[in-house]
């Protein structure tokens, strides 16, 4: 199995969700992001989902809008954050997803953009604003590398076309539990229970849930629907709040990850 597969296949044998976790690679800064992910790793993330910069990022909110704009400002490129994953493989072998827009990955081609990323230690990728329709040559290129892909599905998706996304998916199948862009929230979206069902309908690939989960009350409410949880907002806040003090924004990660895995959170309720 590669990494992916033995987190999920862990997650299942200790009868919970796993943990997916998003920070954007490069922010505020290099040193300070490898510090970033090395907190939220060791504090038990289980998959670990590296936002590669973007100057238009449209299907995020203003948090995440807002680090990639620091990580921009700090130098990052294509380059940096293929040295991040290379920084974090030195000390972990947690499964990395690249959270990316297809203009990223056209801009050197699907086939340089894979060998590249799996070289440097990746094991999938999501993009975001690539149908599954259209993304053939994208299809190709991760099958011959070895990367696994990841396709979303909406609240406004129909049912007629999640046989496609299913399809075209390897790694798992990204949930998105209300219609706009990232951020936290206050209170979940009804329903994600029977949209995940209908979901699995189509697939035995795992199926995670994000988008405005910023809590432990969420997390728990969403383990006991999906095979993942994904919490990114509420996370890369924590950076946010201590841009220029290194020390401070790893206590705060490592607090954060305490708070939102509270009370086992992740456990499947019997």
């Amino acid at each position: 199995m590669n990494r992916i597969e033995k987190a999920f296949a862990r997650a299942r044998e200790e009868n919970r969700a796993a943990f997916v976790s998003y920070l954007c690679a490069g922010d505020p800064d290099f040193d300070s992001s490898v510090e970033a992910c090395r907190a939220i790793i060791e504090s038990g993330v289980d998959i670990l989902e590296l936002g590669v910069p973007f100057s238009d990022p449209l299907a995020d909110g203003l948090t995440n809008q807002l680090a990639a704009q620091r990580a921009l400002e700090s130098g990052s490129n294509s380059e940096h954050v293929l040295d991040l994953v290379r920084a974090i493989r030195a000390f972990s072998e947690v499964p990395i997803v690249f959270y990316t827009y297809y203009n990223l990955v056209f801009a050197q081609g699907s086939e340089a953009y894979a060998e590249r990323a799996k070289s440097a230690g990746v094991d999938g990728i999501l993009t975001l604003d690539l149908p599954p329709e259209e993304a053939g040559e994208h299809l190709v290129a991760c099958a011959r590398h070895e990367l696994k892909t990841v396709f979303i599905v909406a609240p406004t998706t129909p049912d007629s076309r999640l046989e496609t996304i299913c399809g075209a998916t390897t790694g798992f199948i990204y949930y998105v539990s209300r219609e706009g862009v990232t951020g936290e929230q206050a209170a979940m979206s009804e329903g994600i229970a029977s949209q995940v069902e209908q979901i699995k309908q189509h697939t035995a690939l795992p199926v995670v849930v994000g988008f405005g989960i910023s809590n432990a009350d969420h997390v728990q409410t969403v383990a006991q629907a999906a095979d993942g949880v994904v919490v990114g907002s509420a996370i890369v806040n924590c950076i946010a709040e201590n841009p220029t003090n290194r020390q401070a924004m790893s206590n705060s990660l490592r607090a954060k990850m305490d708070s939102l895995l509270e009370g086992n959170a992740l456990a499947k309720i019997q």
